[in-house]
Protein backbone atom coordinates (compact mmCIF):
# COMPACT_ATOMS: atom_id res chain seq x y z
CA UNK A 1 0.00 0.00 0.00
CA UNK A 2 1.94 3.23 -1.38
CA UNK A 3 1.30 6.51 1.07
CA UNK A 4 0.51 9.92 0.83
CA UNK A 5 0.71 12.92 2.70
CA UNK A 6 -2.54 14.60 1.64
CA UNK A 7 -4.34 14.18 4.86
CA UNK A 8 -1.74 16.33 6.59
CA UNK A 9 -2.52 19.20 4.48
CA UNK A 10 -5.48 21.11 5.75
CA UNK A 11 -8.34 20.66 3.79
CA UNK A 12 -10.54 23.83 3.42
CA UNK A 13 -13.89 24.02 0.89
CA UNK A 14 -14.07 26.80 -1.61
CA UNK A 15 -17.12 26.76 -3.70
CA UNK A 16 -17.99 23.03 -2.29
CA UNK A 17 -14.81 21.86 -3.36
CA UNK A 18 -12.00 20.46 -1.12
CA UNK A 19 -8.70 22.07 -1.37
CA UNK A 20 -5.43 21.41 0.04
CA UNK A 21 -4.42 24.86 1.42
CA UNK A 22 -4.95 26.33 5.18
CA UNK A 23 -8.22 28.33 5.77
CA UNK A 24 -6.80 31.34 6.34
CA UNK A 25 -5.76 31.95 2.27
CA UNK A 26 -9.77 31.03 1.29
CA UNK A 27 -10.60 34.03 -1.32
CA UNK A 28 -14.19 34.12 -1.55
CA UNK A 29 -15.14 34.03 -5.47
CA UNK A 30 -16.89 36.54 -7.25
CA UNK A 31 -20.04 37.72 -7.93
CA UNK A 32 -21.96 36.30 -10.42
CA UNK A 33 -19.32 33.85 -11.72
CA UNK A 34 -19.91 30.54 -13.19
CA UNK A 35 -18.47 27.81 -13.07
CA UNK A 36 -16.03 26.46 -16.01
CA UNK A 37 -17.58 23.52 -17.81
CA UNK A 38 -15.75 20.25 -17.66
CA UNK A 39 -14.43 20.11 -21.40
CA UNK A 40 -13.03 24.20 -20.93
CA UNK A 41 -11.36 22.60 -17.73
CA UNK A 42 -10.04 19.51 -19.51
CA UNK A 43 -8.85 21.71 -22.18
CA UNK A 44 -6.48 24.30 -19.93
CA UNK A 45 -3.08 22.26 -18.64
CA UNK A 46 -2.65 20.71 -15.43
CA UNK A 47 1.20 20.71 -14.04
CA UNK A 48 2.77 17.43 -14.19
CA UNK A 49 3.87 17.02 -10.83
CA UNK A 50 0.01 17.47 -9.35
CA UNK A 51 -0.62 14.64 -11.75
CA UNK A 52 2.15 12.31 -11.33
CA UNK A 53 0.88 12.68 -7.28
CA UNK A 54 -2.21 11.87 -8.27
CA UNK A 55 -1.56 8.86 -10.22
CA UNK A 56 1.15 7.49 -7.54
CA UNK A 57 -1.94 7.91 -4.74
CA UNK A 58 -3.86 5.56 -7.49
CA UNK A 59 -1.90 2.74 -7.26
CA UNK A 60 -3.70 0.85 -4.81
CA UNK A 61 -7.45 0.80 -4.76
CA UNK A 62 -8.14 1.19 -0.62
CA UNK A 63 -10.42 3.38 0.39
CA UNK A 64 -7.90 5.35 1.69
CA UNK A 65 -5.85 5.91 -0.85
CA UNK A 66 -9.08 6.78 -3.02
CA UNK A 67 -9.65 9.17 -0.39
CA UNK A 68 -5.95 10.26 -1.00
CA UNK A 69 -6.36 10.40 -5.11
CA UNK A 70 -9.43 12.69 -4.26
CA UNK A 71 -8.11 15.27 -2.38
CA UNK A 72 -4.76 15.42 -4.96
CA UNK A 73 -7.49 16.10 -7.88
CA UNK A 74 -8.98 18.56 -5.99
CA UNK A 75 -5.74 20.27 -5.25
CA UNK A 76 -4.52 20.79 -8.41
CA UNK A 77 -8.17 21.75 -9.63
CA UNK A 78 -7.53 24.83 -6.99
CA UNK A 79 -4.82 25.66 -9.14
CA UNK A 80 -6.93 26.41 -11.89
CA UNK A 81 -7.73 30.26 -12.23
CA UNK A 82 -11.56 31.16 -11.03
CA UNK A 83 -13.34 32.35 -14.09
CA UNK A 84 -13.69 35.88 -15.04
CA UNK A 85 -16.02 38.02 -16.52
CA UNK A 86 -13.55 38.46 -19.40
CA UNK A 87 -13.08 35.06 -19.92
CA UNK A 88 -16.31 34.87 -20.03
CA UNK A 89 -16.79 37.29 -22.72
CA UNK A 90 -14.24 35.74 -24.87
CA UNK A 91 -16.18 32.48 -24.93
CA UNK A 92 -18.71 34.21 -25.98
CA UNK A 93 -17.79 36.01 -28.38
CA UNK A 94 -15.83 32.53 -30.36
CA UNK A 95 -19.32 30.99 -29.86
CA UNK A 96 -21.00 33.94 -31.49
CA UNK A 97 -18.15 34.02 -34.60
CA UNK A 98 -18.94 30.43 -34.90
CA UNK A 99 -22.41 30.64 -34.84
CA UNK A 100 -22.23 34.10 -37.53
CA UNK A 101 -19.44 31.41 -39.81
CA UNK A 102 -22.37 28.91 -39.59
CA UNK A 103 -24.80 31.50 -40.77
CA UNK A 104 -23.44 32.83 -43.06
CA UNK A 105 -22.20 29.02 -45.05
CA UNK A 106 -25.84 28.52 -44.57
CA UNK A 107 -26.93 31.43 -46.35
CA UNK A 108 -24.42 30.74 -49.14
CA UNK A 109 -25.81 27.46 -50.08
CA UNK A 110 -29.26 28.19 -50.02
CA UNK A 111 -28.44 31.46 -52.54
CA UNK A 112 -26.64 28.68 -54.86
CA UNK A 113 -29.79 26.61 -54.67
CA UNK A 114 -27.39 23.52 -52.69
CA UNK A 115 -26.40 20.28 -54.35
CA UNK A 116 -30.29 19.79 -55.18
CA UNK A 117 -31.20 22.08 -57.90
CA UNK A 118 -34.27 20.90 -58.18
CA UNK A 119 -35.70 22.39 -55.06
CA UNK A 120 -37.22 26.20 -55.06
CA UNK A 121 -36.67 28.17 -51.75
CA UNK A 122 -40.41 28.56 -49.91
CA UNK A 123 -41.50 31.82 -50.36
CA UNK A 124 -42.82 33.67 -47.28
CA UNK A 125 -45.64 36.12 -46.93
CA UNK A 126 -44.87 39.23 -47.72
CA UNK A 127 -41.08 38.86 -48.49
CA UNK A 128 -39.78 40.58 -51.78
CA UNK A 129 -38.83 38.27 -54.38
CA UNK A 130 -35.30 38.35 -55.71
CA UNK A 131 -34.09 38.15 -59.05
CA UNK A 132 -32.87 34.47 -60.47
CA UNK A 133 -29.46 34.88 -61.99
CA UNK A 134 -28.23 31.72 -64.41
CA UNK A 135 -25.08 31.39 -64.77
CA UNK A 136 -22.58 28.50 -65.60
CA UNK A 137 -26.02 25.96 -64.86
CA UNK A 138 -26.24 27.49 -61.13
CA UNK A 139 -28.73 29.88 -60.68
CA UNK A 140 -28.17 32.63 -57.72
CA UNK A 141 -30.28 35.26 -55.88
CA UNK A 142 -29.41 38.64 -56.60
CA UNK A 143 -30.09 41.80 -54.51
CA UNK A 144 -32.56 44.17 -56.51
CA UNK A 145 -30.42 47.76 -56.04
CA UNK A 146 -27.11 45.73 -57.49
CA UNK A 147 -24.65 47.25 -60.30
CA UNK A 148 -25.28 44.00 -62.12
CA UNK A 149 -28.86 44.13 -61.82
CA UNK A 150 -29.09 48.00 -63.51
CA UNK A 151 -27.03 46.37 -66.26
CA UNK A 152 -28.79 43.87 -66.81
CA UNK A 153 -32.11 46.48 -66.64
CA UNK A 154 -30.44 48.85 -69.10
CA UNK A 155 -29.31 46.39 -71.70
CA UNK A 156 -32.57 44.56 -71.93
CA UNK A 157 -34.07 48.84 -72.49
CA UNK A 158 -31.54 49.33 -75.19
CA UNK A 159 -32.71 46.38 -76.87
CA UNK A 160 -36.17 47.24 -76.70
CA UNK A 161 -35.48 50.17 -78.17
CA UNK A 162 -33.54 49.33 -80.99
CA UNK A 163 -36.48 46.65 -82.14
CA UNK A 164 -39.00 49.30 -82.02
CA UNK A 165 -36.68 51.65 -83.93
CA UNK A 166 -36.31 48.73 -86.29
CA UNK A 167 -39.94 48.27 -86.22
CA UNK A 168 -40.44 51.73 -87.06
CA UNK A 169 -37.67 52.43 -89.74
CA UNK A 170 -38.66 55.22 -92.12
CA UNK A 171 -41.28 56.43 -90.62
CA UNK A 172 -41.95 59.94 -89.09
CA UNK A 173 -44.05 60.93 -86.36
CA UNK A 174 -46.30 62.37 -88.61
CA UNK A 175 -47.12 59.99 -90.64
CA UNK A 176 -47.86 57.73 -87.22
CA UNK A 177 -50.01 60.15 -86.30
CA UNK A 178 -51.88 60.20 -90.03
CA UNK A 179 -52.42 56.62 -90.43
CA UNK A 180 -53.77 56.22 -86.85
CA UNK A 181 -56.35 58.92 -87.46
CA UNK A 182 -57.38 57.56 -90.97
CA UNK A 183 -57.38 54.10 -89.34
CA UNK A 184 -59.93 55.66 -86.38
CA UNK A 185 -62.09 57.89 -88.82
CA UNK A 186 -62.56 57.65 -92.85
CA UNK A 187 -64.51 60.41 -92.99
CA UNK A 188 -61.61 62.75 -93.18
CA UNK A 189 -59.36 60.43 -95.04
CA UNK A 190 -58.15 62.73 -97.84
CA UNK A 191 -57.67 66.09 -96.13
CA UNK A 192 -54.84 64.36 -93.71
CA UNK A 193 -53.46 62.32 -96.39
CA UNK A 194 -52.68 65.54 -97.85
CA UNK A 195 -51.28 67.46 -94.46
CA UNK A 196 -49.45 64.60 -94.11
CA UNK A 197 -47.75 64.93 -97.48
CA UNK A 198 -46.84 68.83 -96.33
CA UNK A 199 -45.68 67.73 -93.14
CA UNK A 200 -43.36 64.88 -95.25
CA UNK A 201 -42.30 67.88 -97.17
CA UNK A 202 -41.49 70.23 -94.42
CA UNK A 203 -39.73 67.05 -92.78
CA UNK A 204 -37.27 66.43 -95.64
CA UNK A 205 -35.37 68.44 -96.65
CA UNK A 206 -31.83 67.33 -97.35
CA UNK A 207 -29.94 65.72 -95.26
CA UNK A 208 -27.72 68.08 -94.41
CA UNK A 209 -30.29 70.02 -92.77
CA UNK A 210 -31.25 68.84 -89.03
CA UNK A 211 -33.27 69.93 -86.17
CA UNK A 212 -30.50 71.46 -85.08
CA UNK A 213 -29.19 74.05 -88.18
CA UNK A 214 -29.13 77.46 -87.36
CA UNK A 215 -32.39 79.28 -89.03
CA UNK A 216 -30.47 81.70 -91.24
CA UNK A 217 -28.94 78.30 -92.51
CA UNK A 218 -31.86 76.93 -93.47
CA UNK A 219 -33.57 79.91 -94.67
CA UNK A 220 -30.57 80.06 -97.41
CA UNK A 221 -31.54 76.48 -97.89
CA UNK A 222 -35.25 77.05 -98.66
CA UNK A 223 -34.90 80.39 -100.00
CA UNK A 224 -31.22 80.53 -102.22
CA UNK A 225 -29.55 77.88 -102.16
CA UNK A 226 -29.55 75.93 -106.29
CA UNK A 227 -31.95 78.86 -107.23
CA UNK A 228 -30.60 79.95 -110.69
CA UNK A 229 -29.03 83.24 -110.60
CA UNK A 230 -28.18 85.43 -113.70
CA UNK A 231 -27.74 88.78 -112.21
CA UNK A 232 -23.49 89.78 -112.12
CA UNK A 233 -23.50 91.10 -108.86
CA UNK A 234 -24.97 88.20 -107.16
CA UNK A 235 -22.77 85.83 -109.13
CA UNK A 236 -19.76 88.17 -108.14
CA UNK A 237 -21.05 87.80 -104.25
CA UNK A 238 -21.03 84.31 -104.61
CA UNK A 239 -18.41 83.31 -106.06
CA UNK A 240 -16.18 85.64 -103.29
CA UNK A 241 -18.31 84.35 -100.67
CA UNK A 242 -17.82 80.54 -101.68
CA UNK A 243 -13.88 81.34 -101.78
CA UNK A 244 -13.94 82.57 -98.37
CA UNK A 245 -16.16 79.69 -97.39
CA UNK A 246 -13.29 77.12 -97.47
CA UNK A 247 -12.15 75.64 -94.33
CA UNK A 248 -15.41 77.41 -92.43
CA UNK A 249 -19.16 76.75 -92.96
CA UNK A 250 -21.92 78.32 -94.62
CA UNK A 251 -23.76 79.11 -91.21
CA UNK A 252 -20.51 81.61 -89.85
CA UNK A 253 -20.16 83.17 -93.45
CA UNK A 254 -23.82 84.04 -93.73
CA UNK A 255 -23.05 85.54 -90.09
CA UNK A 256 -21.04 88.00 -91.29
CA UNK A 257 -22.70 88.50 -95.07
CA UNK A 258 -23.50 91.85 -94.48
CA UNK A 259 -19.83 92.60 -93.38
CA UNK A 260 -18.43 91.70 -96.75
CA UNK A 261 -21.41 93.14 -98.76
CA UNK A 262 -21.07 96.52 -97.08
CA UNK A 263 -16.89 96.47 -97.62
CA UNK A 264 -17.72 95.06 -101.01
CA UNK A 265 -19.84 98.37 -101.96
CA UNK A 266 -22.79 95.78 -102.32
CA UNK A 267 -20.47 93.95 -104.71
CA UNK A 268 -20.70 96.32 -107.10
CA UNK A 269 -18.03 94.95 -109.78
CA UNK A 270 -16.79 98.00 -111.41
CA UNK A 271 -16.79 99.87 -107.94
CA UNK A 272 -14.60 97.10 -106.29
CA UNK A 273 -12.50 96.89 -109.44
CA UNK A 274 -10.83 100.44 -108.51
CA UNK A 275 -10.10 100.06 -104.76
CA UNK A 276 -6.44 100.76 -104.52
CA UNK A 277 -3.93 99.54 -102.04
CA UNK A 278 -4.59 102.28 -99.57
CA UNK A 279 -8.37 101.73 -99.80
CA UNK A 280 -7.89 97.18 -99.37
CA UNK A 281 -5.19 97.79 -96.29
CA UNK A 282 -8.42 100.07 -94.62
CA UNK A 283 -11.13 97.88 -95.22
CA UNK A 284 -8.79 95.06 -94.02
CA UNK A 285 -8.51 96.98 -90.66
CA UNK A 286 -11.88 98.46 -90.43
CA UNK A 287 -13.71 95.05 -91.20
CA UNK A 288 -11.39 92.79 -90.08
CA UNK A 289 -11.30 91.22 -92.94
CA UNK A 290 -8.31 89.38 -94.38
CA UNK A 291 -6.23 91.40 -96.55
CA UNK A 292 -5.44 88.28 -98.70
CA UNK A 293 -9.37 87.82 -99.50
CA UNK A 294 -9.62 91.53 -100.57
CA UNK A 295 -7.12 91.36 -102.73
CA UNK A 296 -8.29 88.05 -104.25
CA UNK A 297 -12.20 89.60 -104.95
CA UNK A 298 -10.88 92.87 -106.13
CA UNK A 299 -8.44 91.03 -108.77
CA UNK A 300 -11.61 89.11 -109.70
CA UNK A 301 -14.00 92.05 -109.84
CA UNK A 302 -11.25 93.14 -112.58
CA UNK A 303 -11.33 89.88 -114.52
CA UNK A 304 -15.00 89.83 -114.52
CA UNK A 305 -14.84 93.18 -116.49
CA UNK A 306 -12.56 91.87 -118.92
CA UNK A 307 -15.01 88.48 -119.39
CA UNK A 308 -17.83 91.39 -120.10
CA UNK A 309 -15.78 92.81 -122.71
CA UNK A 310 -15.57 89.15 -124.48
CA UNK A 311 -18.93 88.04 -123.59
CA UNK A 312 -21.19 90.54 -122.36
CA UNK A 313 -21.84 89.49 -118.65
CA UNK A 314 -20.49 87.45 -116.89
CA UNK A 315 -23.39 85.36 -116.47
CA UNK A 316 -23.50 84.56 -120.19
CA UNK A 317 -19.74 83.40 -119.53
CA UNK A 318 -20.65 81.09 -116.95
CA UNK A 319 -23.93 79.73 -118.16
CA UNK A 320 -22.54 78.71 -121.25
CA UNK A 321 -20.57 76.03 -119.42
CA UNK A 322 -23.72 74.26 -118.99
CA UNK A 323 -25.80 75.08 -122.35
CA UNK A 324 -28.00 77.39 -119.98
CA UNK A 325 -29.71 74.78 -118.46
CA UNK A 326 -29.67 73.65 -114.82
CA UNK A 327 -27.34 70.40 -114.53
CA UNK A 328 -30.08 67.92 -112.78
CA UNK A 329 -27.54 64.81 -111.29
CA UNK A 330 -30.63 63.53 -108.75
CA UNK A 331 -28.60 62.66 -105.57
CA UNK A 332 -30.68 60.24 -103.35
CA UNK A 333 -27.94 60.39 -100.66
CA UNK A 334 -25.76 63.07 -99.48
CA UNK A 335 -22.61 61.19 -99.27
CA UNK A 336 -23.18 60.31 -103.01
CA UNK A 337 -22.73 64.45 -103.89
CA UNK A 338 -19.22 65.12 -104.62
CA UNK A 339 -16.80 68.18 -103.66
CA UNK A 340 -16.29 68.38 -107.11
CA UNK A 341 -16.93 67.33 -110.53
CA UNK A 342 -14.95 66.80 -114.29
CA UNK A 343 -17.66 70.31 -114.86
CA UNK A 344 -16.29 72.49 -112.03
CA UNK A 345 -13.20 71.10 -113.28
CA UNK A 346 -12.89 72.31 -117.01
CA UNK A 347 -14.53 76.23 -115.40
CA UNK A 348 -12.10 76.09 -112.92
CA UNK A 349 -9.08 75.77 -115.38
CA UNK A 350 -10.85 78.25 -117.76
CA UNK A 351 -10.93 80.87 -115.32
CA UNK A 352 -7.28 80.49 -114.00
CA UNK A 353 -6.28 80.92 -117.30
CA UNK A 354 -8.13 84.29 -117.02
CA UNK A 355 -6.45 85.25 -114.47
CA UNK A 356 -9.53 84.95 -111.65
CA UNK A 357 -7.97 83.99 -107.87
CA UNK A 358 -9.87 81.41 -105.48
CA UNK A 359 -11.03 79.45 -108.65
CA UNK A 360 -10.43 75.77 -107.57
CA UNK A 361 -12.48 73.07 -108.86
CA UNK A 362 -13.90 72.57 -105.25
CA UNK A 363 -14.57 76.44 -104.72
CA UNK A 364 -16.24 76.46 -108.46
CA UNK A 365 -18.50 73.19 -107.40
CA UNK A 366 -19.73 75.18 -104.38
CA UNK A 367 -20.46 78.14 -106.49
CA UNK A 368 -22.33 76.24 -108.69
CA UNK A 369 -24.44 74.63 -106.66
CA UNK A 370 -24.93 78.37 -105.15
CA UNK A 371 -26.32 79.66 -108.09
CA UNK A 372 -28.22 77.11 -109.57
CA UNK A 373 -25.78 76.01 -112.25
CA UNK A 374 -25.94 72.36 -110.91
CA UNK A 375 -29.18 71.03 -108.73
CA UNK A 376 -27.84 69.30 -106.09
CA UNK A 377 -30.81 69.27 -104.02
CA UNK A 378 -31.84 65.84 -102.90
CA UNK A 379 -34.60 64.21 -104.76
CA UNK A 380 -36.44 63.75 -101.77
CA UNK A 381 -36.30 67.65 -100.58
CA UNK A 382 -39.05 69.73 -102.08
CA UNK A 383 -36.84 72.35 -103.64
CA UNK A 384 -35.27 69.59 -106.20
CA UNK A 385 -38.95 69.08 -107.66
CA UNK A 386 -39.79 72.82 -107.72
CA UNK A 387 -36.01 73.60 -109.50
CA UNK A 388 -36.57 70.15 -111.73
CA UNK A 389 -39.81 71.58 -112.90
CA UNK A 390 -38.70 75.33 -113.77
CA UNK A 391 -35.97 73.95 -115.89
Amino acid sequence: MCNSNVKSAGVAQIDGRPVLQPAGNRVAAPEGARQLKKSLQKSLSMPASLDNAAVATTCTASPENTRAADFARAAAASLLPPPTPASVSAKATRVSGAKVAAARTAAAAAAMGGLDRSRKPAKKAGAAVLPVVTFAGLEAYEPAGSIAAAQREHVAMAQAQRKMRIAHYGRTASFSRVEGKVSSTATGAAELVAGAAVTGQDEKRCSFITPYSDPLYVAYHDEEWGVPVRDDELLFEMLTLSGVQVGADWTSILKRRHVYREAFSGFNVDAVAKYTEKQMASLSAEFGLDLGTIRGAVNNACRITEVRRDFGSFSKYVWAFVNNKPLSPSYKYSRKIPVKTSKSESISKDMVRRGFRFVGPTVIHSFMQAVGLTNDHLVSCPRHRVFSSSA
